[in-house]
């Protein structure tokens, strides 16, 4: 049965109540948002607003202190749509080096979602190589160390890390303490804001050697170069446990993923090329994917009720820590402001029973499921194209640099 729910005003103790009462059980660990980040169409774009590129191709891999990064932290709005590709890829502007490396992060996010919708649940056994026999617990950060408790302190508070720490994390959970990178990606998963099945899973798959035949090897040389000075301050100091490199994992060969190669459905993968409309709709239904004000159902239906559904089988089984429950109820509290918002705490079939709703696609198996159940099928009677950057044309995902060839730069999207 649907659970209608109030909409929270749009601040942070507002949210944080409503999450409280309204989600119990639907969440993991405290009761807390993200100490760095806060949901919301004017909160993406105040920080698209402040990014400053220069220096970006020097400095995105640089860990601490904060001041020294050049990582964007325009992720979390990228992830839920607040801030789409080409809007991300057009405003950008500076020196040319430094445009063209920010460009072409955008390009390996596009590259990994045309991955994941491929793949989808594929993806964690269609890799090439795979760690061979992880002992049972392994895995664990060794938190006495500086540069790890840092890392994992900052992915617990903000549910968010520049990519290099999140390259550390990986590889000495699964390279040098030999744990399972799907165990890995799934701890990520529960805390990252940005949290996507597409870049985080791609992410650990390349860190790992999971998905090529190499991997990549933390050791004291990274924390020096990128966080210079945290070692001096570190009780390890003396003896630490990462000063060499670690030795290189035994890799299994594994048959390549067809599907690596050539996609067996484009519409299914990549979704209709423009508007597919079968009735007049009542209500716009929103997905996670699409929570932004440039997203196409909610442009196309600005007088149109919108429905988020808080979908309870699948938070009780992902256990997402509860800033990442918080993030994206600050944004739809935000939205509420403007037009007319229904909350409900269900499976989305139940909530959007008898309703005809437009919606945005959505690249992942999750939606593609939704559209085909039996049982509680959503009716979509209008269902919009995902703003792609270069829409997928079926070619080959084995690696970023095969698809990256065929895939031509976007110019003034």
């Amino acid at each position: 049965m649907s659970s209608l729910l109030p909409t929270p005003e749009p601040d942070r103790d507002a949210v944080l109540a409503f999450v409280g009462h309204h989600l119990a059980g639907l969440y993991s660990g405290p009761l807390t948002g993200s100490h760095a980040f806060v949901g919301g169409q004017s909160h993406a774009d105040a920080a698209l607003a402040r990014f400053d590129v220069t220096g970006y191709a020097n400095n995105r891999n640089e860990v601490w202190p904060a001041p020294r990064r050049g990582a964007s932290g325009l992720s979390p709005y990228i992830r839920h749509g607040y801030l789409q590709l080409s809007r991300v890829w057009n405003h950008v502007s500076g020196p040319d080096e430094d445009v063209a490396r920010f460009r072409e992060e955008l390009m390996w996010q596009e590259y990994a979602r045309h991955w994941y919708a491929r793949l989808g649940g594929r993806s964690a056994t269609s890799v090439r190589n795979d760690l061979a026999g992880s002992a049972s617990g392994a895995g664990r950060w060794d938190r006495s160390m500086a540069c790890l408790d840092m890392c994992v302190e900052e992915l617990e508070d903000d549910g968010w890390l520049v990519n290099q720490a999140r390259m550390w994390l990986a590889s000495h959970w699964s390279v040098r303490q030999g744990g399972r990178w799907v165990d890995g990606e799934d701890e990520f998963f529960i805390h990252l804001l940005d949290g996507s099945r597409a870049a985080n899973r791609l992410g650990w798959q390349w860190t790992t050697g999971a998905g090529s035949s190499k991997t990549y090897g933390f050791s004291r040389w990274q924390v020096e170069k990128r966080a210079p000075g945290l070692c001096g301050q570190c009780d390890r100091s003396a003896d630490c446990p990462i000063e060499h490199w670690p030795s290189d994992p035994e890799l299994i060969k594994l048959e390549p993923e067809p599907l690596l190669r050539r996609t067996i459905d484009p519409i299914a993968e990549a979704g209709p090329h423009q508007t597919e409309r079968s009735a007049d709709p009542e209500i716009v239904w929103l997905t996670g994917e699409s929570l932004g004000d440039d997203d196409p159902v909610l442009r196309a239906h600005p007088d149109l009720p919108v429905v988020f559904v808080f979908d309870e089988p699948l938070l009780r089984r992902l256990a997402l820590s509860a800033k990442r429950l918080v993030f994206l109820t600050e944004g739809l509290a935000e939205l509420a402001v403007e037009r007319p918002v229904e909350l409900h705490r269900s499976r989305p079939g139940v909530a959007l029973a008898g309703r005809a709703a437009a919606v945005t696609f959505a690249p992942v198996p999750g939606f593609r499921r939704l559209l085909e159940r039996r049982a509680d099928p959503v009716h979509v009677a209008e269902l919009h194209p995902y703003p792609w950057l270069r829409r997928p044309t079926g070619g080959t995902v084995s690696s970023f640099s095969a698809w990256r060839q065929r895939v031509s730069e976007p110019a003034g999207v």
